[in-house]
């Protein structure tokens, strides 16, 4: 086992040059009219560095379902505990602010909600509907948790009105999962995958990795190759940043050169598209890389 001193060494490592960017500060505008909506997003939940950004272009990651998750995984910002009831007036405002914002691609993601018999999935569907009786002609990505593996739960979202891409984070390789998310698991989130694919052959399915955890390259390459086995189209592959003090460390700072590796080592794999960037994150720059497939 580590010592505290070697974790906390590891939480003051210093920024590369490549991930020291000057980003745009929030948008004030974007602040506000989330607020006035009372919703949560991811960006601002899980500390996302892209805030700024997509802020200052009117964009963000809608997070539903409240922002406390019924688990503790050690990479996340977002707080743990016992959520509130879902909110069921959420979908409307959410539906609301986007056409406010302008989007045209919508992400909705949520926290995981295991005191739930179906984990959020019907108000996953009741804001996808909602979406689409305010804004028609948008496209719509969810990144959900695992549902405990509920087909039940998947079909409620995938099958009438579905989204047009399903995404599913496996978030690291198989032999860190007891550290980095130990209330998950590989199999059930690769499953998760499957089942989708299965009873939609018409979505798009989507997963992401983050690096710099401890990982090997051949256990990411690995990874790549257990999604293309479930026919998964779409990955994203970020560096892992640390929250806080209290979540996991970095373990290392991925060079740019490696991502740009897995990217050429995805496409020759059968990915649709790959983002592979150490900004990269799962929502960002989302709307850009489903046009790439769907043109």
């Amino acid at each position: 086992m580590e010592s505290n001193k070697t974790s906390s060494e590891k939480q003051k490592k210093k920024f590369p040059p490549w991930l020291k960017k000057r980003w745009p500060q929030e948008s004030n505008s974007t602040r506000s009219l989330l607020k006035d909506f009372n919703l949560h997003t991811v960006c601002q939940s899980a500390h996302c560095p892209n805030r700024g950004e997509c802020f200052s272009d009117r964009k963000a990651a809608f997070m539903i379902l409240g922002n406390i998750c019924t688990r503790n995984c050690r990479f996340c910002a977002v707080e743990g505990g016992q959520p509130t009831h879902p909110d069921p007036g959420e979908p409307r405002r959410i539906a609301g602010a986007s056409r406010q914002l302008g989007l045209k691609h919508i992400v909705i993601t949520s926290v995981t909600r295991d005191d739930l018999s179906d984990g959020g999935a019907r108000h996953f569907r009741d804001t996808i509907l909602e979406i689409y009786r305010f804004l028609p002609q948008t496209t719509i990505e969810v990144l959900t948790p695992d549902f405990q593996g509920s087909i039940s739960s998947l079909k409620t979202i995938v099958l009438q009105d579905p989204p047009h891409i399903f995404n599913h984070n496996l978030e690291t390789v198989p032999r860190l999962y007891s550290r980095v998310r130990p209330e998950a698991d590989y199999r059930r989130s690769l499953d998760v995958l499957k089942m989708v694919k299965d009873l939609n052959k018409s979505l798009y399915t989507k997963s992401g990795l983050m690096v710099g955890m401890g990982e090997k390259e051949d256990e990411i390459i690995g990874v790549m190759k257990d999604l293309r086995k479930v026919n998964c189209d779409l990955l994203t592959i970020g560096q892992y940043l640390s929250p806080s003090q209290n979540h996991l460390p970095v373990e290392e700072f991925i060079v740019p050169a490696v991502f740009e590796k897995y990217r050429k080592i995805g496409e020759e794999m059968g990915f649709l598209s790959v983002a592979s960037s150490p900004f990269v994150r799962s929502s960002y720059n989302a709307e850009h890389q489903f046009a790439q497939v769907s043109r």
